[in-house]
């Protein structure tokens, strides 16, 4: 658990997704296929064309395999999309890819529910692997 620098301490949020840390640790029941959901409804970022904040429910689900990753870090790299212009597409592609990178999941899904602009809300699922 030496590896776990977030937890515990007082940290700023990283100005951006590139300088953001997803901390992990082992998965405490490799042998046993279950799955793990973190959802936040209070996640924004910007449009990347006219500065405008985006406001989305990102749910992410994973089925672990040798780590799992610390929520204290999830949730400050989630908060480090604030100032960040990017389309919802590559955001909720983004937040997969860098899962991905973290822990290499048997299965993992990333799904924004962006609010309505204009009257149109936007849903994007990213998915990594195979389901049980």
């Amino acid at each position: 658990m030496s590896n776990l620098s977030l937890l515990g301490r007082k940290v700023a949020v990283p100005a951006n997704p590139s300088l953001a840390r997803l901390e992990t640790f082992p998965n405490p029941k490799p042998g046993r296929p279950y799955e793990i959901t973190f959802s936040t409804p209070e996640f924004t970022s910007l449009c990347p064309v006219t500065g405008q904040p985006d406001f989305a429910n990102i749910t992410i689900r994973y089925t672990p395999k040798k780590k799992c990753v610390e929520s204290k870090s999830l949730k400050l790299y989630l908060h480090s999309f604030r100032n960040t212009g990017s389309f919802a597409e590559a955001v909720t592609n983004r937040i997969l890819d860098d899962l991905v990178r973290a822990i290499s999941p048997t299965h993992a899904v990333v799904t924004g529910e962006f609010a309505a602009r204009g009257g149109v809300a936007l849903k994007v699922s990213a998915s990594f692997g195979k389901s049980r």
